[in-house]
């Protein structure tokens, strides 16, 4: 069976595929350039969500017996199927997404590095291993394990539609659980492309990775499904009603949420490189990245030198949906309202504006630089999600960092200095989970890092092994190794024990005070 083939019994997107778990409604995926339709797909209900679980449940007991050795043989044919296939699937995100091939691309070659990182380094993170077990049970032997939850949803974004998902997905299954994924409404083509995918490099666990369509209510039954997991990625607010629905069912979550992310540029800062760096962690994507550069906080020794030099920049970029622009239209129609209305506030408050060239046609908006702008202002306060950049004059790094710790948010960060020592203590003392020195968003490239934020950006964490530990439960196990003349947790024990144990213990620890 083609891909196409494996994709139409997945989606039920042509005229002659049957879906396993029909449902009437069906809605259209389209091409934010043009407006051309990508594909027709189901709105899935609560019924067809719970048998698609369902199926998803007895086939992660197969999946899980296994083991790793097993899974991995699984997981590098999927990785390896993705890979030769790596045009298609970019092309396929190009049309859907809006981003330029190029940097679709880049998204997916992450994503199968994270996919074979995770496969090949699950068992060392969640295998049986012995640990000490103490002066009060050292007649028994104890271990500890991590053991799969089960089944694992999956909610993901638009705007990295391959590759943050599947820092969820592929976690989760190199640790032994199955997937019920449910792609953005605005990007269904391409989660469909990856059950696809999967159905067809992996024929004896199909059912181990499936996808669900449609809306919030499809979302919202994901999370009522009874899942082990949901894995959640998109703003704060809906990032609360998952929450609201998951905790009905006490079902656990994880939350990767919106940032305002933060730059910090030193006084001994190559500028170059930093104007560089900003530009693209603010504009690449057309600024929709959840790590993405919204802030910069520049020192007044290098202000002038750093403005002029992203100033040149953003005039060469060029939005469009041909092979040469700089990046695409925005996915999401109504993301334009809110970049438009950041800009104006910031505007009105008395900023600078700075726009580079702007491309005719539907949905795209003209990359912009901010000078000047108050730091109470929603250009500098809420997530703007466009190709915007707010650069602000600070005295000094200690300054700036006051500043870029002076939010709800708490995703990302980076820091440009020429002093290893003082870049080091600042991004300890960034309030972000993960922060670049000299770089941006070099993190997510690194497999064994954990991602993740903090405060209104979320918590838990997808990549590295606190990845691979989020989709298990711990699991604790002690063996007698040899029987004491004395069993302290018994009632038979003699009358003087207690006493006993308090002065041993009291030998051991009372003298630290």
């Amino acid at each position: 069976m083609s891909l196409a083939e494996e994709m139409d019994a997945v989606t039920g997107t042509s005229a002659g595929s049957v879906d396993r778990h029909a449902t009437s409604r069906t809605f259209e995926s389209t091409d934010p350039a043009t407006g051309a339709v990508v594909g027709v797909f189901p709105v899935h209900d609560e019924d067809a969500v719970a048998e698609t679980v369902a199926a998803a449940r007895a086939a992660a007991e197969q999946w899980a017996a296994l083991g790793f050795g097993g899974r991995k043989q699984r997981l590098d044919a999927f990785r390896g199927y993705v890979a030769r296939r790596l045009h298609e699937l970019a092309d396929l995100v190009h049309r859907e997404n809006g981003k330029p091939h190029a940097d679709a691309i880049l998204e997916i070659s992450l994503a199968i590095d994270h996919l074979a990182w995770a496969a090949g380094h699950a068992r060392k993170a969640l295998g049986q291993r012995r640990v000490r077990s103490g002066m009060l049970a050292a007649n028994h032997a104890a271990y500890l394990e991590y053991q799969p939850l089960g089944v694992v949803g999956v909610i993901g974004p638009w705007n990295y539609p391959v590759f943050t998902p599947m820092g969820s997905i592929a976690y989760a299954l190199a640790a032994g659980n199955a997937v019920v994924f449910k792609p953005s409404e605005y990007t269904p083509a391409i989660g469909a492309w990856l059950a696809a995918a999967w159905r067809a490099a992996v024929p004896d666990a199909v059912d181990v990775v499936q996808v669900v369509t449609g809306f919030g209510e499809t979302g919202n039954a994901l999370c009522r499904a009874g899942v082990g997991k949901i894995a959640f990625t998109g703003s704060a607010p809906t990032g609360k009603k998952v929450m609201a629905a998951c905790a009905e069912t006490l079902t656990p979550v994880l939350m990767e949420l919106g940032g305002k992310d933060a730059m910090i540029v030193d006084d001994d800062a190559d500028v170059v490189a930093a104007a560089d760096a900003a530009v693209w962690g603010a504009m690449s994507n057309g600024g929709q990245t959840c790590i993405g550069v919204e802030r910069v906080y520049v020192t007044e020794a290098v202000y002038d030198r750093f403005v002029s030099e992203v100033t040149t920049q953003v005039r060469e970029l060029r939005p469009g949906s041909d092979d040469e622009a700089t990046y695409g239209p925005m996915t999401m129609p109504s993301q334009i309202d809110i970049v438009n209305r950041h800009v104006q506030d910031a505007a009105s408050a008395g900023a600078r504006v700075i726009t580079g060239e702007a491309a005719s046609g539907r949905g795209y908006v003209a990359p912009t630089v901010l000078l000047d702008v108050p730091e109470e202002s929603a250009a500098i306060r809420e997530e703007t999600f466009g190709p915007t950049l707010t650069i602000t004059r600070v005295r000094d790094a200690e300054e700036a960092l006051r500043l870029t710790n002076d939010t709800t948010y708490g995703l990302a960060g980076s820091i440009f200095s020429g002093s290893k020592a003082k870049a080091m203590d600042l991004a300890r003392r960034m309030r972000s989970g993960m922060t670049s020195i000299n770089s941006v968003l070099t993190f997510a490239s690194v497999p064994a890092l954990p991602f993740g934020g903090v405060g209104d950006s979320g918590f838990g964490r997808i990549h590295g092994e606190d990845g691979l530990k989020e989709f298990t439960r711990s699991k604790s196990i002690t063996r007698q190794r040899i029987a004491l003349p004395v069993n302290v947790m018994s009632f038979r024990r003699p009358a003087t024990t207690a006493d006993q144990l308090a002065r041993v213990v009291g030998m051991l620890h009372g003298r630290h005070r």
